[in-house]
């Protein structure tokens, strides 16, 4: 088979990840291979990490980029902190708590589910009812920005709890790390695990998690051996650490990608960047409601990255989305779970998050739309973003 260079689209990427990648991040992850042991790399390795720890607002020592996609950083951080037979209280209000449930019975734990539905946040008095009923909590787990649904849940108050039990308190930052405060010290995280593709506007594929004192402790502490070997963070944190012993060989230029994405995210500084986030979707969601869309998170908890509206009565799911990026070169996601053909989820991660993502992704929904007749004033959409940009609220 003889096949012709490689040619993929350029596409303006509003999903609910992988996000835009500035070019500096595509430049660097095309420098030399170095070896995984050698000087030059190893202080690349200490940059990355300094780096990680500023984004993620933490002195934790323990902070890496797991070799794997954010599902091996979920992973990572519940089978080093739980046993066979220890308790974990979860929070499940859309698919990503459903899969930390799952994880965690998966290495023999028991998981207290705290369900509330997709779309809302988790109450901290049912996560506070749960953790009384539970006995000795090893961990309490929710999800910051359930990426099935948007929905942003508050953590203060549930890092408390989870703290007066005397659970750690684990994090999944995947969607919300880079676009919206996460403040680990600050906050309260124990363990805090993130992704690569969403904010961070870094190709996908590393997962950037962190540990406190506290979850070291609680790992350096168990009974039995960390269940997989790959993930074992006893292994491989003297990888990381000063002792330099080799675990894995390190994806190289994928942790080349991380740093310079990490260094624009520094460079542009963490107000200004979650500043630039909420701006955004304030004014896309008021361009998707002018055009009759209706959106689905909770309001007053609905994450600035990530958007779910609901898809009007008569209208293909799939269809449009097709249309979408056949003709506007856009792409965003379709629905998960209770909302699989009945929402669409819009991304503004990152690089993509700008005024020109908002408005070309507007403008593009509003013609198929219309073009599927319903009746939209023309230009309805970009005007009333206009609007919003124009008053800053």
């Amino acid at each position: 088979m003889k096949l012709g260079a490689l040619n993929p689209p350029q596409r303006l990427l509003m999903g609910p990840g992988p996000s835009a990648v500035h070019p500096r991040v595509f430049e660097a992850i095309g420098k030399p291979v170095l070896g995984h042991l050698d000087p030059a790399f190893l202080e690349i390795m200490d940059e990355t990490r300094s780096l990680l720890q500023a984004v993620f607002g933490t002195e934790n020592k323990l902070t890496l980029p797991v070799s794997g996609t954010g599902s091996s950083g979920m992973e990572a951080a519940l089978v080093n902190i739980l046993e066979p037979g220890d308790h974990a209280v979860v929070c499940v209000n859309g698919a990503f708590g459903g899969r930390m449930a799952d994880i965690v019975e998966r290495y023999g734990a028991h998981a207290t589910r705290v369900d509330s539905p997709w779309g809302e946040i988790v109450p901290p008095e049912k996560v506070a009812d749960a953790l009384n009923e539970t006995p000795n909590p090893k961990v309490a787990a929710i999800v910051h920005v359930e990426t099935s649904t948007g929905v942003l849940q508050p953590l203060r108050e549930v890092a408390r709890l989870a703290h007066e039990s005397g659970a750690l308190f684990l994090v999944d930052a995947v969607t919300s790390l880079g676009g919206a405060p996460v403040d680990v010290d600050e906050t309260g995280i124990d363990v805090c695990y993130s992704a690569t593709q969403k904010c961070l506007s870094c190709p996908p594929g590393l997962a950037p998690i962190t540990f406190s004192e506290r979850a070291v402790e609680a790992i350096e502490n168990r009974r039995s051996k960390v269940a997989s070997w790959y993930l074992d963070m006893t292994l491989i944190s003297k990888y990381w650490g000063s002792e330099r012993i080799y675990h894995h060989t390190a994806p190289i230029s994928m942790i080349y990608a991380l740093r310079e994405s990490l260094r624009i995210v520094v460079e542009e500084r963490p107000g200004a960047r979650y500043e630039r986030h909420r701006l955004h979707s304030a004014a896309l969601c008021a361009g998707l409601e002018a055009i009759g869309l209706t959106l689905g998170a909770q309001e007053g908890y609905r994450a600035p990255m990530l958007n779910m509206a609901f898809i009007p009565d008569g209208v293909g799911d799939a269809s449009a989305r097709r249309r979408l990026l056949d003709e506007f070169n856009i792409e965003i996601g379709g629905g998960l779970g209770a909302f699989a053909g009945k929402a669409w989820r819009i991304g503004l991660m990152g690089e993509s998050c700008s005024r020109a993502s908002v408005m070309r992704c507007l403008d593009g929904l509003e013609s198929i739309l219309r073009s599927e007749g319903l009746p939209i004033p023309q230009g309805a959409g970009l005007s009333a973003a206009m609007e919003r940009y124009e008053s800053g609220s």
